[in-house]
């Protein structure tokens, strides 16, 4: 079976303001999730599982100071993040390694009745969802 199937995803790059809080707070969720550190270099770093690797760097090109998910360009990443114990168990967690809680009141359901997810962003302002197995 090919490790990377036509169409997966090989990398995604997310260029951050602050370094060293994007490396904490996204590591700490990346392992949660199964990723190992990759590679890393003065201003970036990266985590990968099976064929995909995620990146986040300072760049020295980065040419605006803040993320904002609600305009254009990518709103959040979705991971599949086990079972329905594990996704809540990672909400629980997240606010103590900089990931806080979105739609809490709707929780666990906010993506629809059939749909286990917990929604967090983080210090600044990247959204993610983990979605729990079947």
């Amino acid at each position: 079976m090919d490790e990377n199937p036509l169409g997966s995803l090989h990398h995604v790059e997310i260029w951050v303001p602050h370094f060293e809080r994007a490396d904490a707070e996204w590591g700490w969720l990346l392992a949660e999730l199964g990723y190992r550190p990759f590679q890393k270099w003065e201003h970036g770093c990266s985590w990968k599982a099976g064929g995909t690797y995620i990146v986040v760097e300072q760049s020295p090109a980065l040419t605006g100071s803040t993320h904002r998910r609600t305009e254009a360009g990518v709103n959040h990443l979705a991971f599949h993040a086990g079972s329905r114990q594990n996704v809540d168990r990672l909400q629980g967690l997240g606010a103590d390694f900089g990931w806080f809680v979105m739609f809490e009141s709707k929780y666990p359901h906010a993506g629809g009745q059939d749909h286990y997810a917990a929604y967090l962003v983080n210090t600044d302002g990247y959204e993610v969802e983990l979605v729990a197995g079947e």
